[in-house]
């Protein structure tokens, strides 16, 4: 069972919530994996996604890169979630730690992912920490990079109305909060 851990309300009325949990059992209406850009599923938050989505989301990820190539930072492809819980996969390339400028590109794929669900429609959306598995981000770092990134999104008009960071080791969740904490300590609530 996923636990809420902190929550904030925007004036703009979306809600933006951290949780202790396992993303592939969110029921938002989509949920984002941690893609690489040929969106090959093989460990991490995608082979999680994978075993519980089935088969059919590598698939369609395969036919998403035969027909359109490799996926972006900043357009994200996405699939059906399967026997996931949500309905939509949105594939987000992040950045590799080390390839220089990740700060954007981490910035470019979470701006990618929620406009993209914007774009199907979508009233609600979950995240894991993209880039901080074997990509190598630091942890706390890219919570600073993921909150301001969903924050400033959710000042502009989006049909979106709950926004969830979905954490799974506690090493991230720690940092998570750290981060949480000093971004949303400043920011006005509603």
């Amino acid at each position: 069972m996923n636990n809420l851990l902190n929550e904030i309300l925007l004036p703009a009325g979306q809600t933006i919530q951290l949780v202790r949990g396992d993303i592939t059992a969110e029921t938002t209406d989509a949920i984002v994996n941690a893609a690489n850009a040929y969106l090959q599923h093989g460990g991490g938050v995608a082979g999680a996604i994978l075993r519980r989505g089935g088969p059919g989301i590598q698939q369609e990820s395969e036919a998403w890169v035969r027909a359109h190539g490799p996926v972006s930072q900043a357009a994200p492809a996405w699939t059906s979630g399967g026997n996931l819980p949500c309905r939509i996969v949105i594939h987000a390339v992040g950045p590799i730690w080390g390839d220089g400028d990740e700060e954007a590109k981490l910035a470019a794929a979470v701006t990618g992912a929620l406009r993209l669900a914007d774009e199907l429609g979508l009233a609600s959306i979950a995240f894991p920490a993209i880039s901080t598995g074997i990509f190598g981000f630091p942890k706390e770092r890219a919570a600073r990079v993921m909150f301001a990134a969903i924050h400033e999104y959710s000042g502009k008009p989006s049909g979106l109305h709950l926004i969830r960071v979905v954490l799974y080791e506690t090493e991230t969740i720690i940092a998570f909060e750290k981060a949480w904490h000093d971004y949303f300590s400043s920011k006005p609530q509603a």
